[in-house]
């Protein structure tokens, strides 16, 4: 049978688990959410597959948009996972409810945990510990792998009700918000001119102006742009300068840019 994995990535964490689902289930193709969201969307497939990262305990908003492209794949077997390094609150339960929206069912969501790159608040874990995380991901994918290859109608995997509904209300405040919070990325003198942050950036966000990244007001906070930067030149508010930067070992700059 099958399968579309849809991804969409940053640092590479999603593109990762999306690349070892369709191993698993063979006979599926990964595509860059950017890279056709603009465009008419293939959705011959028998099933669909979403991959995304969960940004302010929810999804990002470039998934929403998507979303609203999907009705064609009414009747087909939809799954999502979502990366997080920390909460993932209600963000499968928020991609039930758009899918609902358009007609669709999600018949199954998973949370993968991956290390997190949300740097204005932590630096990159240690190596070992970001290699514990990749081997507990070959796990679950199999495990993920086992449900979606028979059509499994699985329970959409949530956190506790309490702390659910608290973060989900933290979403729905700051979310309306990002795409203007670029406002705080800055370049530092390190900085060379070279272009890879525009280059790497999804949503084509960012352009050079004498030689410096400027930032255009419809950002995804997906950080591409501070963790791919060669020279770690780019900043974000001031807490950024010296943390350890994140990207997975098993994706390369010009996955992310061939991506777009």
């Amino acid at each position: 049978m099958s399968t579309t994995i849809f991804y969409f990535s940053g640092t590479g964490n999603s593109l990762k688990v999306a690349r070892d689902l369709a191993a698993e289930l063979g006979d599926a193709n990964v595509v860059s959410i950017p890279k056709v969201i603009d465009k008419e969307i293939d959705l011959s497939a028998q099933r669909i597959g979403m991959v995304y990262p969960v940004y302010m305990f929810g999804m990002p908003l470039i998934l929403s948009r998507f979303i609203k492209q999907l009705k064609a794949a009414k009747g087909k077997y939809i799954f999502a996972v979502a990366t997080c390094g920390g909460k993932a609150a209600n963000t499968l339960e928020q991609n039930a409810a758009e899918l609902k929206s358009q007609g669709l069912e999600l018949a199954a969501g998973f949370i993968v945990k991956m290390p997190g790159n949300y740097t204005p608040l932590y630096e990159a874990i240690p190596v070992d510990k970001q290699n514990k995380m990749f081997n507990m991901e070959k796990q679950r994918i199999k495990d993920i792998a086992a449900i979606v290859k028979t059509n499994q109608r699985n329970n959409i995997e949530k956190d506790v009700p309490l702390l659910r509904g608290l973060l989900s209300l933290v979403y729905r405040m700051a979310s309306p918000r990002i795409p203007l919070l670029d406002k705080d990325f800055w370049p530092d003198e390190k900085c060379t001119g070279c272009g890879i942050c525009a280059k790497v950036c999804p949503v084509n966000n960012i352009k050079l102006s004498d030689g410096k990244p400027q930032w255009l007001g419809k950002c995804e906070q997906c950080f591409a742009c501070l963790h791919w930067c060669p020279v770690e030149a780019i900043q974000y508010g001031k807490s950024t300068s010296g943390r350890k930067r994140y990207r997975h070992p098993e994706v390369k700059i010009e996955d992310l840019i061939q991506g777009k």
